[in-house]
C-alpha cells in the first residue's frame, strides 16, 4: 500500500481559515455578549493591521450568530460599492434579498373582488425589494429605511432574534462631498434610525485601523454606536498554540522548533502560517530530493516573506518617502506609535536631510493613501503594515 503523502496543514492567504484559531477567546466572548442585546445599543467593529486575522474571526462569528437565532448577511465592501448613495442601498438590498428569498416569509395583502376577499403571497426577492424601494417617496435614505422596516416585519413573524449585517474591508467606504454623494453617512444614518425603532438589525464591520476614525468623521454619533475591538498580535503562548496544535493534529513527520518561529512572526497569525508552511515545504522537498541532512533556516524564509509580502508595498513609496520610513524604523516606538515631533527629531540623526514636522505631516498623507501609515484616534501615527519596521531595517540599512 502506497504511503499517503503528508498534507501541509498551514494556510497563509487572504482570509484563509487556519488549522487552529488561537487566542481570540475574549473577542468571541464580546461578540456573543452583543448578540444578547434586547435592543441594539452597540454594534461591532473588528479592526487591526493586515495579517491579524480579522476576516477569519469574522467568518467564525457567523455560525455563533446563527446558533443564537440570528440571520447573517454580508460580503466584502469594495470602493465601487460606496461611489454613490444608491450603490450602497443596492448593496444592502441585494444582500438582504439573497437571504429573504429563501425564508418562509409570506406577506398577506388584501384586496376585494366583488364581495370576495383574496390573499396574495409574495416572495421577498430582489425584484420585490427594488420595486418597493423605487415606489417609496423621499430621499434614498427614506427609501432604504422603508425597505429595512418592511423586511423586519417579515423576520419578526419567524420568531428570530434579528439580522446581522456583516461587512469586511469596510475601510473602503467613503463619502464624496465633491460629488454630493454620502453613502457612508447614509448607511450609518439608516441603521441608527432602524435601531432607535428597536428593530434588531446589528452591524458588524471589519477593516483596517483607518475605519473607525472615518466613521466618526462621517457621523460623530458613531463613537456611541460602535464597540471597537482591536485585534493585536498573538501572545507568545497563543502563538505557540497556533504552531503546535496543527503539527500535533496532522501528525506532521517533522517537528518544528517553535520559539524561533514565534519570534520571527512577531505573533502575527499570517506570518505564523507563512513561515510554518514554507518550513515544511522546504524540509519535505529536500527529503524527496535525497538531501542527506535537510535543514531549514528562518533567514531564508524571511527573504521569501520580504519578496512576497513587503516588497510590493515598499515599491509604492518614493525615495524620499522611503528615507522617512527608515527614520521611523530607527525610532524607539516604531513598532507601536510615533509622533511628528519624534520623527522630526530622529531625522536629525538618521536622515541626510532632516525632515520638519510640516514636511512629515504632508508626507504622512501620501503614505496613508498608499496604505503604509495611518493616523489613530489619539493623533499619533503607526505603520499600517505589521513588522514593516523590521523589513526596513533589514533592507534599507545600507541605502540610507
Amino acid at each position: 500500500m502506497a504511503k499517503q503523502k503528508f498534507a501541509n496543514p498551514f494556510r497563509p492567504g487572504a482570509g484563509h481559515t487556519p488549522p487552529y484559531l488561537a487566542g481570540r477567546g475574549s473577542e468571541t466572548a464580546e461578540f456573543t455578549r452583543l448578540l444578547g442585546q434586547g435592543v441594539i445599543l452597540e454594534n461591532l467593529i473588528l479592526t487591526g493591521l493586515r495579517g491579524v486575522g480579522k476576516t477569519v474571526l469574522l467568518d467564525t462569528f457567523k455560525p455563533i450568530a446563527m446558533k443564537s437565532g440570528w440571520l447573517w448577511v454580508g460580503t466584502d465592501l469594495s470602493e465601487a460599492t460606496s461611489l454613490s448613495e444608491e450603490r450602497i442601498a443596492i448593496r444592502l438590498m441585494s444582500d438582504l434579498a439573497s437571504l429573504t428569498v429563501h425564508l418562509p416569509i409570506q406577506l398577506q395583502g388584501e384586496r376585494f373582488v366583488g364581495f370576495q376577499k383574496t390573499t396574495e403571497h409574495t416572495r421577498l426577492d430582489y425584484t420585490f425589494l427594488e420595486k418597493l424601494f423605487r415606489s417609496t417617496p423621499g430621499l434614498i435614505a427614506d427609501k432604504l429605511k422603508h425597505v429595512l422596516e418592511f423586511v423586519s416585519n417579515g423576520v419578526r413573524s419567524l420568531n428570530l432574534r434579528g439580522i446581522v449585517f456583516a461587512y469586511d474591508e469596510a475601510q473602503n467606504m467613503a463619502d464624496h462631498a465633491t460629488r454630493n454623494e454620502y453613502p457612508l453617512s447614509l448607511m450609518l444614518d439608516c441603521f441608527q434610525s432602524i435601531q432607535r425603532k428597536e428593530i434588531p438589525f446589528m452591524v458588524v464591520l471589519a477593516g483596517l485601523p483607518t475605519l473607525f476614525p472615518k466613521l466618526v468623521e462621517a457621523r460623530t454619533f458613531s463613537e456611541r454606536m460602535f464597540r471597537v475591538v482591536f485585534l493585536d498580535r498573538l501572545s507568545v503562548e497563543d502563538s505557540r498554540e497556533a504552531i503546535q496544535r496543527p503539527i500535533d493534529n496532522a501528525n506532521c513527520p517533522v517537528k518544528l522548533l517553535v520559539d524561533p518561529i514565534v519570534e520571527a512572526s512577531g505573533g502575527y497569525p499570517y506570518f505564523i502560517q507563512f513561515i510554518c508552511r514554507e518550513a515544511y515545504d522546504s524540509y519535505l522537498q529536500q527529503i524527496e530530493a535525497g538531501v542527506a541532512k535537510p535543514s531549514v533556516f528562518i533567514d531564508e524564509i524571511l527573504r521569501k516573506l520580504d519578496s512576497d509580502f513587503f516588497a510590493g508595498r515598499w515599491a509604492r513609496a518614493t525615495d524620499r518617502q522611503r528615507e522617512l520610513m527608515y527614520v521611523i524604523a530607527k525610532t524607539e516606538h516604531a513598532s507601536s506609535e510615533f509622533t511628528l515631533q519624534e520623527v522630526s527629531q530622529a531625522s536629525k540623526k538618521w536622515a541626510a536631510r532632516p525632515f520638519s514636522p510640516s514636511q512629515i505631516s504632508q508626507m504622512f498623507v501620501k503614505l496613508s493613501e498608499a496604505g503604509l501609515v495611518y493616523k489613530n484616534r489619539h493623533g499619533k501615527y503607526s505603520f499600517a503594515v505589521p513588522l514593516l519596521e523590521e523589513f526596513i531595517r533589514r533592507h534599507a540599512e545600507k541605502t540610507f
